[in-house]
């Protein structure tokens, strides 16, 4: 099975309208991020994208759990289907980064998201399910949703032993960051960066505002999960943010998160840490690290393109992918 590319975005007030781009410019499949705190709501964006496009497959990734209860994402994708049909629609769930650390909160526990997804899916299927004391059903009518059973891949967004497992036990796919997580029939990885123009300094200010919030992101989670040394510089940084009383400080560590750079982070991001990292390469180094990837396991790469031109890094890794 050939590699697919497809793409993700930080989802904005204009995203709909980039997933009909990456459809012209044929990415597989766009996904949109779910983080309430900071982008709009995932479902009304990714309807209106479903109404600009005809092809290209659509979805969250990820959903985190305990934003919604699970009839509630039920409706929501019941609707997506009704718009797009079912062969476009996969669904991407996980237990929580920035979700919930947004919220000052940790992720959940896989048990808790397991068990959330063996519901969801029952009421997809038209079953009565038990959730939190009570009975339920989609009891939608024609013409109020897609009618039971509506049958949609998911997978699963993890990151360790412990989502792995949770995979395997619903025999989903995986969604992974930076690298492939091997042993899955569809094995999700995310991407960031952008593709350098011939000759282009990586510490221009387009290369820093279209892959910057990349070398950021590394910092977040090194930062919530105290692994600052695997991060150059990882104290110092991390120093930028100790004025902020603790109580608060997910606030300003989340700022702009997976969008820019925000004050605080801009001075630890250059184009040195770009080029370090792999965030900003020619044409030939990302074909490259795409045949590494799915030598690795990967069968789909998503692309997050940022900055003020998503058009063109959607453009430039579709033609650096081919």
């Amino acid at each position: 099975m050939a590699l697919k590319l497809s793409c993700a975005f930080a989802t904005s007030a204009q995203s709909h309208d980039h997933a009909r781009i990456a459809e012209d410019l044929g990415y597989a499949h766009a996904w949109f991020y779910d983080s309430p705190a900071l982008y709009p709501d995932v479902w009304v964006q990714l309807a209106r994208a479903a109404e600009r496009t005809s092809r290209i497959g659509l979805g969250p990734g990820v959903l985190v759990p305990s934003l919604r209860h699970p009839m509630v994402n039920a409706a929501a994708i019941a609707t997506l289907v009704s718009i797009a049909g079912p062969d476009r629609v996969t669904i991407a769930i996980g237990s929580g980064f920035t979700g919930r650390l947004t919220m000052g909160q940790r992720p959940l526990k896989w048990s808790y998201v397991t068990k959330y997804v063996q519901v969801l899916r029952a009421l997809l299927r038209g079953e009565e399910v038990e959730w939190e004391g009570g009975v339920l059903r989609m009891l939608h009518p024609a013409g109020y949703g897609a009618p039971r059973p509506i049958d949609v891949p998911f997978v699963i967004a993890a990151a360790g032993p412990k989502g792995i497992a949770a995979a395997h036990e619903l025999d989903t796919g995986v969604f992974a960051a930076l690298m492939p997580i091997s042993g899955f029939k569809s094995s999700i990885v995310l991407t960031f960066g952008t593709v350098l123009d011939e000759g282009e300094d990586a510490g221009a200010a387009r290369v820093l505002a279209a892959a910057g919030h990349g070398a950021s992101v590394a910092f977040h989670f090194a930062f919530e999960n105290r692994l600052l040394g695997n991060i150059p510089n990882g104290e110092e940084w991390a120093a930028a943010y100790n004025a902020v009383p603790e109580r608060v400080r997910h606030l300003a560590l989340h700022d702009q998160h997976l969008i820019a750079i925000n004050d605080r982070d801009r001075p630890f991001v250059t184009g040195k840490v770009l080029l370090q990292n792999g965030l900003a390469m020619s044409r030939a180094g990302w074909r490259d690290r795409l045949a590494m990837l799915e030598a690795q396991g990967a069968t789909e790469i998503a692309y997050q393109p940022a900055g003020p031109d998503i058009a063109r890094e959607l453009e430039a890794f579709a033609s650096a992918a081919r």
